[in-house]
């Protein structure tokens, strides 16, 4: 592995694209640390660090880890690429209720890239709205950051909430920009990086904490302690390495044709799919639809909803048989509105495939669908584990949720994903110029 890296740097072209990569990220997370005009985020700096050590870190918890620290800076990145990644899902739905975007996904590149501009213009729009709304929350920050009673801005007014929705949908429009330029000349997905990024910016601070748990006059806890964590820490990892690359190979077949006067076709291949085909999905679907219950019962002065409000935070027991209930759900949605084993089906059957033992047509995609309804299940089970790991800890053993989510949920999903991801383009170079990948096969290569 460490060979790997050395010889990353050997190639012109790669070498090129991991120094644009790392450039690219440098301004994003400059951009995450620079106030908006006429903000002051001093104050809200130590409101962000007081509920990140609550259970699940609330909503304004989740955001900020989203945008990589830029809305507790009030910075220009302060919506992140949240907004491109909202319409983008919006667009991959879309498609299943509107048969006019079904007929231009299926047109091929040329429908593929007019989806894309239509996500950059949802993109733009979203933008506008959400940054005029967190202008006017910068202005009375007691109504979005409850409990907080500083001030963040000293001129409010039109003047300012026009300024700020400037700046921020800028902002956002480059670093979307920047997330594209990654993808085509630096190394990995631009935008899943550009998240993975902020994230990881948060892990010296959840070690410092973690630190103070086991050394100095905060320390609860001992060397044993420490010791199970760590090797928790190693193996919740590795599983979700795991699983994340875990796939179903059905077995597919395909007829020799006859094009021109050349035979074509034949062979045996096979048709991967994922056991996690969801990824991440579900868990931000579950966490954005539970916010709003327990706020809204908050707000009812009677004591069934209050009392139910309590249950509903983050961490109790009737909320998390709530969240591992929809990320099942979930899990189920997106697998039905993204794999489409009809047109699998017809695919196969139209360039002479087919999978051995079932016959072409509505029998293969019946098969197909039955097949991913049962690794589905597998799938939702494995992030309904990963996903409530973090409260657990952080609500039963009392350790920060922000050193709690680096052992599973959002932050350890993205990471893990992310990196296999990049690291897998790196080894493809790598392996194109006749260097060893990250993982030496050996004598034991023709065996898997």
């Amino acid at each position: 592995m460490f060979s790997a890296f050395l010889n990353s740097w050997k190639i012109p072209e790669l070498r090129r694209r991991i120094l644009f990569t790392l450039g690219m990220v440098a301004i994003a997370r400059l951009g995450a640390n620079i106030p908006c005009p006429g903000v002051d985020p001093s104050e809200l700096n130590q409101y962000m660090a007081q509920i990140q050590q609550r259970v699940g870190g609330s909503f304004m918890g989740l955001a900020d880890m989203m945008t990589g620290g830029g809305l507790q800076q009030c910075a220009v990145f302060a919506l992140g690429v949240m907004p491109y990644i909202s319409a983008s899902i919006i667009m991959m739905l879309l498609p299943a209720a509107i048969p006019a975007l079904e007929k231009l996904k299926q047109e091929g590149e040329s429908g593929r890239t007019k989806l894309i501009q239509y996500s950059r213009y949802m993109t733009v729009g979203l933008c506008i709205v959400q940054a005029w709304l967190l202008a006017k929350a910068f202005e009375h920050p007691e109504q979005m950051f409850s409990g907080f009673t500083g001030v963040l801005v000293a001129n409010p007014g039109i003047g300012f909430e026009l300024l700020t929705v400037l700046t921020i949908t800028s902002g956002t429009v480059l670093l979307m920009w920047i997330g594209e330029q990654i993808t085509q000349r630096g190394i990995g997905n631009g935008m899943s990086i550009i998240i993975t990024v902020g994230i990881v910016d948060r892990l010296p601070r959840a070690i410092n904490q973690a630190w103070r748990l086991f050394v100095g006059p905060e320390s609860q806890f001992n060397a044993l302690h420490a010791i199970l964590l760590l090797v928790m820490a190693v193996t919740v990892t590795a599983v979700v390495v795991a699983v994340t690359q875990a796939e179903r190979k059905v077995p597919v077949q395909y007829a020799k044709r006859m094009v021109g006067r050349k035979m074509l076709g034949g062979g045996q291949t096979f048709m991967p799919l994922k056991v996690n085909y969801s990824g991440v999905m579900p868990i931000i679907f579950a966490q954005a639809i539970l916010l709003f219950p327990a706020k809204i019962f908050s707000m009812l002065n009677m004591p069934f909803f209050q009392n139910l409000a309590r249950q509903l935070t983050e961490g109790e027991s009737l909320y998390l048989g709530l969240y591992g209930g929809m990320i099942l759900f979930f899990s189920y949605f997106w697998v039905a509105t993204q794999f489409n084993p009809l047109q699998i089906a017809d695919d196969l059957k139209k360039y002479g495939g087919y999978v051995p033992g079932i016959r072409p047509g509505r029998p293969t995609a019946e098969y197909l669908d039955h097949t991913m309804t049962r690794i589905t299940l597998a799938g939702s089970v494995f992030l309904t584990g990963i996903a409530v790991i973090p409260y657990i800890l952080s609500h039963n053993f009392r350790l920060p949720y922000l050193t709690a989510s680096f052992f599973g949920g959002t932050s350890l999903l993205i990471n893990v994903g992310v990196m296999l991801d990049t690291m897998r383009q790196v080894e493809s170079h790598l392996v194109m110029r006749h260097y060893d990948g990250f993982l030496r096969k050996g004598r034991l290569r023709g065996r898997f």
